[in-house]
């Protein structure tokens, strides 16, 4: 462990991990201190408005398209900057977190990209964040082989193209201070990694691209777009040569998608279907009305009518300004014990990747090598180019009510509510420990999932809502179910009972708030090693 010497203002809480010693310097300091400065009042300023957004929700304002940006739809004039090198063809894209053997494994994967992830399928433990940033730096540079166990894992000739996903606008970096402020985790993420390997890209002849969660709104891919200018500027990099795919996830930004692109036109490589943090999203932002309780989660497919309308809009926009439709993930493990089980898993894989190519998408996720093949496969017979930006959809006309439709086939079950509680308090007990990416019933889970259990939890104590065999839902009926699954939990490899404890207590409260926290991931974050206190100060990191 060591610390840099450390530019005025600045403050670490802990010390650098020796791997980490080429990431955490004082130069690299300075350009995040830069970046902190400059923007840290507007990003305060969009929190805000978010949260002014979702009182105005609560009251019964509906989410409708902005008219003051009608110009920016209308104008059939402009588009966003053509694809980037190695961004041409992306009709699988592999992700997950930031370990060294993931990162090899994914580059080697037979995938045209991999989205290294410091969001959602990471648990922003200070080691997870740094070494994080380190293997990717080896990685581009090609000097991450390894060997462990007598098995050696190395770069193939030509890797996976490397994108980069980091943290969203609300989360602090709070072991790194700034005039005695958390930094912005958007920005630690972003900045380092630009520092260290922007020019470095480029000089191999890719260069520096993103994938930006959780916007809410179109000034805040403003913020992105200025970041990036900033950026590149300062290290006197070409302008234009970032590209960033924006992950439509939330129920606000499905009505500026038009917007988000245009703020982000120099730079911009499309759009993503996020779909499991748009459901929890869904619920969120529209948690004040009854009339959108949902049933189990498991009924929420892509072919409900607000996800088809929001697909269909997302595929129509992006092709109108000529960038990526980007279809959603499959995180399905394969069932090696189970061959029938096994299959039928994997016809759901295919019919899933069908449904996008078919539609218009120009590619898909998977979370795990072994479904890059049938992707390929279906992509392949049915995208004979390297994109499909020619399909228009000139066909689609969604509309406002469309997109919030809460209607929902379906029903609450018993073993419904149990899969919630159960997904919650495993994802949060992983995540406490330091594991963002957890196997769940053979499907591969990030923090969107354990969103949707919680919020769907708390959604149905709130109304009462009952289960198809008429049992009310209640933090009462909740309570056994809780110690039934911690104790299920508990057992399982690699968790520590205290972290379940943790969990457990973390959701009987959320379901017995009047509202649900905004995320997860920012409550628990205290429960991480180093982040409790700040500077010895005794106060909580905060935003």
């Amino acid at each position: 462990m060591s610390s840099p010497s450390l530019p005025k203002g600045l403050h670490l809480t802990t010390s650098v991990p020796s791997e980490g010693s080429k990431i955490i310097t004082t130069e690299a300091l300075e350009f995040l201190a830069i970046l902190h400065r400059t923007f840290e009042s507007r990003r305060q300023e969009l929190l805000k408005n978010r949260v002014k957004v979702q009182a105005e929700l609560d009251q019964g304002k509906p989410l409708t398209f902005l008219p003051e940006t009608k110009d920016i739809r209308d104008a059939p004039g402009w588009s966003c900057a053509p694809p980037a090198p190695g961004l041409e063809d992306r009709r699988v894209e592999i992700t997950g977190p930031t370990d060294r053997k993931m990162v090899i494994n994914a580059l080697n994967s037979g995938a045209k990209t991999f989205m290294a992830d410091f969001e959602d399928s990471n648990s922003p433990t200070w080691s997870n964040m740094v070494l994080g940033q380190a293997n990717l730096y080896d990685a581009i540079r090609r000097q991450i082989d390894f060997e462990t166990n007598g098995k050696q894992y190395k770069l193939v000739e030509k890797p996976a193209v490397l994108l980069v996903r980091p943290r969203g606008w609300h989360l602090p970096e709070p072991r790194l201070l700034v005039d005695g402020v958390p930094m912005s985790g958007s920005l630690f993420d972003f900045g380092l990694y630009f520092f260290h390997n922007a020019a470095e890209l480029l000089k191999r002849g890719s260069g520096p691209y993103f994938y930006l969660p959780k916007m809410e709104h179109h000034l805040e891919a403003r913020l992105w777009n200025d970041a990036f200018n900033l950026a590149t500027s300062h290290l006197g990099l070409k302008q234009g040569c970032i590209r960033a795919t924006v992950l439509i996830e939330t129920l606000p930004a499905a009505f500026q998608m038009e917007e988000i692109l245009y703020e982000l036109k120099e730079h911009s490589a499309g759009l993503n279907c996020g779909r499991w943090d748009y459901i929890f999203s869904f619920i969120k932002k529209q948690r004040a009305h009854k009339q959108c309780v949902m049933p189990d989660r498991s009924d929420v497919t892509m072919t409900v009518p607000f996800m088809d309308a929001y697909v269909r809009l997302l595929i129509q926009t992006c092709h109108k300004r000529k960038v990526a439709a980007m279809g959603g993930m499959s995180a399905q493990i394969p069932i090696k014990n189970d061959p029938e089980a096994n299959e039928r898993a994997m016809s759901k894989v295919r019919a899933d990747k069908l449904r996008e190519v078919t539609a218009g998408h120009d590619g898909t996720w998977v979370a795990h090598p072994a479904l890059i093949k049938i992707a390929l496969e279906v992509f392949d017979e049915h995208m004979k180019g390297p994109n499909q930006y020619h399909i228009r959809r000139e066909d689609v006309n969604v509309t406002d009510k469309q997109i919030a439709d809460s209607t929902v086939p379906g029903k609450i079950t018993e073993q419904g509510v149990r899969d919630n509680v159960s997904a919650a308090l495993s994802y949060c007990a992983a995540w406490i420990s330091g594991n963002g990416c957890v196997p769940i019933n053979y499907l591969m889970e990030d923090a969107a999932t354990a969103e949707i259990a919680r919020v769907q939890l708390w959604q149905w104590c709130k109304y009462a809502s009952k289960t198809d065999s008429g049992k009310t839902i209640s933090p009462s009926y909740l309570q056994p179910i809780f110690s039934e699954e911690s104790a299920k939990v508990s057992k399982l490899p690699g968790i520590d009972p205290s972290h379940v404890k943790v969990a457990s207590e973390y959701m009987a409260g959320q379901v017995k708030a009047e509202w649900p926290s905004d995320f997860l991931t920012s409550d628990l974050l205290g429960h991480l090693e180093g982040v409790g206190v700040v500077g010895g100060s005794g106060k909580k990191a905060s935003l």
